[in-house]
């Protein structure tokens, strides 16, 4: 990588460097890197292409360019991802949210504003890790009441952060511990239940990119052997709340949704259970649905 030389030269080398390496995306990486490094949006980036890159941000650019080569995410580079729209900041702490969770999202904004078209339903996130779905959800629905719970401190901490970031901090409410315990011991009643909980199975661990396998928290990625362990204590746990919630929604690794239903519905009765796919043909969430009036 040049020590001088052009912004556009920098970028060029960087991709080519981060291509031969084997990095996938490598130009789309390199240049998000740079409007990271220059704090510039990709507009602003195309229009000082030809300017010299400052040689206070030389030894720092080939940081950049040299972990994002030994695999780490580029959103843990920058620290940031956005989703539905909105900026989030990430860490090795939590997950890094991903497209296909905005379609879960889509679908418990869409079931809620049917179910309650009137009221403020009380939607409970759980495993929350940046507080992706509950702060997109707060920042969309204004009359919904929001409550987000994690195991972690840590994650709960950057989570904290995230809604103070997009305006909804005073809005939702926190609670620590494990899947539903905190709601139980709280005696909070939720209508809206939703998680994307750990479901990768153990046994994958060697066959995950290793942008996921060596810098994702192994805690928020691994659900037990078939990858289903936290669904079925999060189910189970179901009928210690107050009551069911109207709507509960999770998604799912490949090929478990039909396991994650049948368990759905064995724990209550239920108007629709319906498997939703995402934008590849996966089975990727499963939305459990009863009407109000049986609450």
């Amino acid at each position: 990588m040049p020590t001088a030389g052009t912004i556009r030269e920098a970028y060029v080398e960087a991709s080519s460097f981060l291509a031969a390496q084997g990095v996938a995306e490598a130009a789309a990486c390199a240049e998000l890197l740079m409007q990271h490094l220059l704090g510039c949006s990709r507009t602003e980036l195309l229009f000082r292409w030809q300017e010299q890159l400052p040689a206070e941000l030389a030894n720092r650019w080939r940081q950049l360019i040299k972990r994002k080569a030994a695999g780490e995410p580029v959103q843990y580079i920058t620290g940031e991802q956005e989703f539905f729209g909105l900026p989030f900041a990430v860490s090795g702490a939590v997950l890094i949210p991903r497209p296909e969770t905005e379609l879960l999202v889509e679908a418990v904004l869409h079931e809620g504003s049917r179910l309650f078209p009137q009221g403020a339903p009380l939607l409970a996130d759980v495993g929350t890790g940046s507080g992706a779905i509950p702060v997109t959800i707060a920042h969309a629905r204004p009359a919904w009441r929001v409550a987000a719970s994690d195991i972690s401190a840590a994650a709960l901490e950057m989570a904290r952060a995230n809604a103070q970031r997009n305006g909804v901090a005073a809005r939702i409410e926190w609670l620590e511990g494990d899947l539903l315990e905190p709601w139980i011991q709280s005696g909070l009643a939720p209508d809206i239940l939703v998680s994307n909980p750990p479901y990768i199975p153990d046994g994958d661990l060697p066959s995950l990119m290793p942008e996921v396998r060596l810098y994702e928290p192994h805690t928020a990625l691994f659900g037990g052997p078939e990858g289903l362990d936290l669904y079925r204590r999060m189910i189970q746990q179901l009928p210690q709340l107050p009551r069911i919630p109207t709507v509960v929604g999770f998604e799912v690794g490949i090929r478990q949704a039909g396991d994650v239903a049948a368990m759905l519905r064995e724990a209550a009765d239920w108007r629709e259970i319906r498997i939703v796919k995402d934008l590849a043909g996966i089975e990727r969430h499963v939305i459990a649905l009863r009407d109000p009036e049986l609450v």
